[in-house]
């Protein structure tokens, strides 16, 4: 079934943040044409009405478990309706929630978290057995829920309340960014023996909204929750509208059918940018924009030839034409402008010279290597034909090769050599975590070091926040210097808003608190 007014989705908004198969789907900072636009700002806060929000959807297995919560859709539905213990800020450190404090002791494999005072809709308080409940359900091995391995590094058998408001965690291993984990993607907190049949029937969190109705694929109704411990919400109602088809929710919203839409192209922002009929808002270095170079075989298992495809980027070129120009260049790092990221490396610019000086040297000079891409993602298509141009002035033959949308991410994960990539907002610790270990799951550029390993390890045990920063930024030139990410772009994320909505965060990645925070939205 699907609402009329919004046709049914056929191209899903993925959360970047989950593997590479999600590899995107997040936002950065930023907003219209300077930092704020007439939806971030608007004077005093009005309360009352309802507002509408058109999201792509999932379909008729929608669900508002908000452990599985995958689509974009899926998690401003959860967040509206349920807290976590931490979420993440605009630059993706994690700040406290439903957790009113934490501390660890000296070797970092135990964390005291103490819980605000906080209610669930039904007036139940939020105790220490609501989060271990909730954490051991994530946990559960016969279940799939997103965060599950976010949770890993607890110890749930010997984790225990130690007062009503107060859990010790136990951990399985030193972890200084042990917050991250309290802000994972998905880990919710629901009220202790919560079923899965109670979720799309009758969910209680302790959100900023209320349950009111909910029709799979089609919409979900809430209404302002009163006693939020954050402060209510200035809306009465909110809406959330499916339409799964970025034409129709940009149609929707100029229709006055909705009041936001979320990721617009940015052919369609070009157009509709300050003509006055909808805001345009623009969440700055959003999604990384990358090409990935398979490091563990031929031709990139040398150095060399790495650093020589780092050089043949030209990458104003690329996000003007990839993506637009609704974007910025990167600097072969992932997380820029996020907490930790090493911003005093040199910004890489094209050298076609050296380039070629370095296939030379590595016996490349002729190089044929083989592009994979796929329309999965918005300018991948694009990025493929304008690198295979840039890298034929250097003497390398590409051969893009179109992969299928349905099963690009997990062909790239372990077959070919190049690809297209992108990711989502994460902390730089989870990106270094899931994709640049020897262990690591999602490790596309198969970039597998012990000695890097055991940096990672280093920075977990270090307690001191500058003394870890320096690891941190160690680890990232090395990346620099020899990775197997050509991170060329960080794309931005784009909203759309009726002129009367005000309090739309332009500083907020999507997966990030502010993201989708309805409860701070208000119409004037």
């Amino acid at each position: 079934m699907h609402d009329e007014r919004f046709p049914g989705l056929r191209r899903r908004g993925f959360l970047a943040a989950t593997t590479g198969a999600a590899a995107l789907a997040l936002a950065g900072c930023g907003g219209g044409t300077d930092d704020k636009t007439d939806s971030g700002s608007g004077g005093t806060p009005k309360r009352g009405g309802r507002l509408r929000a058109a999201f792509a959807g999932g379909g008729a297995s929608e669900t508002l478990d908000p452990h599985l919560a995958n689509l974009f859709a899926d998690v401003a539905r959860a967040k509206a309706l349920y807290d976590k213990l931490a979420d993440y800020d605009a630059d993706l450190s994690a700040s406290p929630r439903l957790a009113a404090a934490w501390q660890s002791n000296k070797t970092l494999d135990r964390w005291q978290v103490t819980l605000r005072e906080a209610a669930f809709h039904d007036g139940r308080p939020v105790t220490a057995e609501d989060v271990l409940y909730s954490y051991r359900r994530i946990a559960d091995p016969k279940q799939a829920f997103r965060a599950k391995a976010s949770l890993e590094p607890i110890d749930l058998d010997a984790s225990r309340a130690t007062g009503e408001r107060t859990v010790e965690f136990v951990l399985k291993r030193p972890t200084a960014e042990f917050p991250n984990v309290l802000a994972a993607f998905g880990a919710y907190i629901v009220p202790e023996n919560a079923t899965g049949t109670d979720f799309d029937r009758r969910p209680i969190g302790s959100g900023p909204f209320r349950f009111v109705s909910f029709a799979p694929g089609r919409s979900a109704v809430f209404r302002r929750h009163e006693d939020y411990w954050d402060g209510a919400p200035h809306l009465d109602e909110l809406e959330f509208v499916v339409a799964n088809e970025e034409s129709a929710r940009v149609n929707a919203l100029l229709a006055g059918q909705v009041e936001y839409a979320h990721e617009l192209d940015p052919t369609t922002a070009r157009a509709h940018e300050g003509r006055g009929q909808i805001e345009i808002v623009r969440l700055r270095n959003s999604a990384m924009q990358a090409f990935c170079m398979k490091t563990d075989r031929p031709p990139f298992d040398d150095r060399r030839v790495r650093e020589a495809f780092f050089l043949i980027a030209d990458r104003k070129e690329l996000v003007d034409g990839a993506l637009s120009g609704a974007g910025e260049a990167g600097n072969d790092l992932f997380g820029k402008g996020y907490e930790y990221y090493a911003d005093g490396l040199p910004q890489r610019a094209q050298d076609l010279d050296r380039a070629r000086a370095l296939l030379k040297r590595a016996g490349a000079e002729k190089l044929k290597v083989t592009l994979d891409t796929s329309a999965v993602a918005a300018g991948f298509t694009e990025a493929a034909g304008i690198f295979r141009d840039q890298a034929a002035k250097a003497g390398v033959t590409i051969d893009v090769r179109m992969g299928s949308k349905d099963s690009y991410w997990s062909d790239i994960l372990d077959g070919g050599t190049l690809c297209c990539y992108r990711s989502g907002a994460m902390p730089i610790e989870a990106h270094i975590s899931q994709r640049l270990l020897t262990d690591s799951t999602t490790n596309a550029t198969r970039w597998r070091h012990k000695d890097f390993d055991a940096l990672y390890q280093q920075a977990q045990s270090t307690r001191d926040k500058t003394e870890r920063a320096a690891v941190y930024e160690r680890m990232q030139r090395r990346l620099y210097a020899e990775g197997g990410f050509l991170v060329w772009g960080f794309a931005d994320w784009i909203l759309g808003t009726a002129r009367k909505v005000r309090g739309v965060e332009t500083k907020a990645p999507a997966n990030t608190l502010d993201w989708a925070r309805f409860d701070k939205v208000w119409l004037a």
